[in-house]
């Protein structure tokens, strides 16, 4: 059976914008992680979906119905809600209330700076009509963060600037409230960082369509595989083929777990003599038996959605309870307790 890490644990929070059902990107990216993770820390995960109307107001719906999309990815993958705290962010008040706060401590320029919304501005060609929550993103980011006194957050290297930005904040408020209330946190970059798009792309992206969801079916895997970048040089069989850039060697150094054979493949293909299509077949091989597990545990979770929603509700009482606590201590330190 199994059980929570103790209250002595370091807590890490991470979390995901719940727009659309979850890929092999992010299972290597975070999800496998955050099954280790649960072992040996106190875990908040949340499913940001308040943050996700930022660039998703004109349809809410979406938003909501992902929710538990994602919630079945997280259950599916092995993450385990007697050891991991599942959170939906809209549903913890107290969280907007703590941005509502350190948007005082923050100016429109210093977030304007921030290279990670710098880069989420141009990549989503907002200019200079960028909706205010979504420029207020490191606020709300350290909201979520020291509301739950979170030490360590798993992130990408592009998303360092966030956690650097947090830890300003922290650092202000404790200043002017005299005392040690926030706490700072510590980004937690995984040494595998994104896992390229089929198509080549250096980002496998929902809205490039470059994805391999965790829910595909057996067919939807096979039809995306035979899409899959490998090298376009490598014209003839006979013809040596590189390794660098190709993304099915890519797909197979994160999921095929048979490595002296694959170094083996790799070899055989740089020397050449090795079809781009016996490449794709043992890549297929080794997403199919990763992923039938899951789609099955899916698939047994998803007979009863009433269960997951119920799981998603007690996650987010135990993780109120936490957030509440923060937001009376940062209300103290500012001389707003009245009664």
């Amino acid at each position: 059976m199994s059980t929570p890490a103790t209250s002595a644990a370091p807590i890490i929070l991470t979390g995901d914008r719940p727009t659309g059902p979850l890929h092999l990107g992010h299972y290597v990216g975070s999800l496998r992680n955050r099954v280790t993770y649960q072992r040996d820390y106190r875990q908040f995960i949340m499913l940001a979906d308040a943050q996700a109307l930022t660039d998703n107001m004109d349809d809410p719906a979406k938003v909501q119905r992902n929710v538990i999309e994602v919630a079945l990815d997280y259950l599916a993958t092995g993450i385990d809600p007697a050891q991991s705290t599942i959170l939906i962010q809209s549903q913890i008040p107290e969280l907007a209330e703590l941005t509502f706060y350190y948007l005082n401590l923050v100016t429109v320029a210093r977030l304007e700076r921030n290279p990670t919304v710098k880069e989420e501005i141009r990549l989503r060609g907002f200019e200079r009509d960028i909706p205010a929550g979504f420029l207020t993103y490191p606020a709300s980011q350290a909201a979520d963060i020291t509301a739950f006194k979170a030490v360590l957050v798993p992130v990408g290297e592009d998303q360092v600037p966030m956690i650097e930005q947090t830890n300003e904040i922290v650092r202000r408020f404790n200043r002017i409230a005299g005392a040690e209330v926030l706490v700072e946190a510590k980004a937690l970059v995984p040494e595998i960082g994104r896992l390229p798009g089929i198509d080549g792309k250096a980002k496998m992206s929902k809205s490039l369509g470059n994805t391999i969801n965790l829910s595909a079916s057996a067919d939807e895997v096979r039809a995306a595989v035979k899409k899959v970048y490998t090298d376009p040089l490598h014209l003839r069989v006979a013809d040596p083929g590189h390794i660098e850039g190709n993304i099915a060697f890519a797909y197979l150094d994160a999921f095929d777990p048979e490595k002296e054979a694959l170094a083996e493949m790799k070899a055989h293909y740089q020397r050449g003599g090795l079809a781009d299509s016996i490449v794709k077949a043992r890549l297929e091989l080794c997403l199919q038996e990763f992923l039938t597990p899951i789609r099955a545990r899916r698939a047994e979770l998803e007979k009863d959605r009433g269960h997951v929603m119920q799981i998603l509700k007690e996650g987010t009482a135990r993780a109120r309870e936490v957030a509440a606590r923060t937001a009376d201590e940062v209300k103290r330190a500012m001389g707003l307790s009245y009664f």
